[in-house]
């Protein structure tokens, strides 16, 4: 009796291993076809530079160089990826964009690019907030205005 009971026991702990198998690997993929299509924002470079020249904002990563291809610089990541195809990303060299595609390694396949525009046009009033300063103030845009004007600025990340 003891070894049949042994021999169920067994057969119980292959099928959960089984079972827990099966979903860890539709986890998995799942996972993967997640993050293989997405968006990614950032500049347009020429590959002949690196991702420590790119974020120093070198002049020369803004420049067609014979031979070298163009990438996506993403400064939050500070990550270069390759683009294909090149004949869709050309006229953006040098400019911040949004590229959505699937992302294939270390490439992405692009689908779509945009231009991204980072803050208010010339003229364009700001949108009304409200914020708490350092000292837990509530800070508007009409507490803040001057004389001359107001001038905010967000600054987002520092590389200490």
């Amino acid at each position: 009796m003891l070894s049949g009971r042994a021999d169920c026991v067994a057969k119980r702990w292959v099928l959960c291993l089984v079972a827990f198998s099966f979903t860890s690997a539709l986890a998995a993929v799942g996972q993967n076809a997640a993050a293989s299509s997405g968006s990614w924002s950032g500049v347009i470079v020429s590959s002949a530079c690196n991702a420590d020249e790119a974020f120093n904002e070198s002049p020369e990563c803004g420049k067609s160089v014979p031979g070298a291809k163009l990438s996506l610089y993403d400064d939050t990541t500070r990550v270069m990826y390759g683009l294909e195809p090149q004949d869709s990303v050309k006229a953006h060299l040098g400019e911040a964009v949004t590229v959505r595609g699937r992302l294939d390694g270390d490439s992405i396949h692009v689908a779509s690019i945009d231009s991204m525009s980072i803050g208010l046009g010339v003229g364009e009033k700001a949108p009304a907030f409200s914020l708490r300063d350092q000292f837990g103030r509530v800070q508007t845009l009409e507490t803040l205005k001057g004389t001359s004007g107001t001038v905010l600025l967000f600054f987002r990340s520092a590389d200490w």
